[in-house]
């Protein structure tokens, strides 16, 4: 059976070298035969994470169909820029709303990140890559249960790195995005096995 995969990048800034790092990798997945959905964290805004703000309203909505999404979906993959060094707050509020959802909206039982297969991909207009931003992303969601791929691809001098359809132009970083969404899909394919 086909992997569906979630793909979202941690930017949502208009024509974000991380949002077109996830439309290539959105691509790039389809090719290889996966089953993609692509969104943007515009659609599910969030308060900054506050555990007041949680004990006396609750999880937000968004936060708990984010979560959904991540749980309804075999793998997923994250396309981060880098924010001095480090992953943006955007995203990292996301995953912790995210990591705080523990039941969807009918009441089962969810906890979204564990145990599920994920990869990343990193992109700055540096030499860098934005390796900073997915070394720490790396952390945060090992720390939340999910089972990253040691495969990533970072691209580095981004802007220069897409040509006008947002294909890569440089072969070593076309191969590191197949690789890696190759070894996504063969951990989400896995897990969607063990669970048929």
């Amino acid at each position: 059976m086909t992997a569906r995969i979630l793909v979202f990048a941690g930017s949502i800034r208009a024509h974000a070298l991380s949002g077109i790092t996830a439309d290539a990798a959105t691509r790039e997945l389809a090719l290889q035969g996966a089953e993609v959905t692509r969104i943007s964290l515009a659609d599910y805004p969030l308060p900054i994470f506050d555990q007041d703000l949680e004990r006396e309203k609750g999880v937000p909505d968004n936060a708990v169909k984010l979560a959904s999404l991540v749980a309804s979906h075999d793998g997923f993959l994250i396309a981060t820029p880098e924010y001095n060094a480090s992953l943006p707050p955007l995203l990292k509020n996301a995953i912790d709303w995210i990591s705080r959802v523990k039941q969807d909206s009918s009441g089962r039982a969810i906890r979204a990140f564990s145990g599920k297969p994920g990869a990343i991909c990193s992109s700055s207009n540096g030499a860098f890559a934005g390796i900073r931003a997915a070394n720490h992303l790396r952390a945060v969601l090992v720390h939340c249960q999910a089972e990253i791929v040691s495969a990533q691809c970072s691209v580095g001098r981004a802007q220069e790195a897409f040509d006008e359809a947002g294909n890569l132009t440089d072969e070593a970083t076309s191969k590191k995005m197949a690789t890696t969404c190759r070894a996504l899909l063969e951990a989400a394919s896995l897990v969607r096995q063990r669970r048929t």
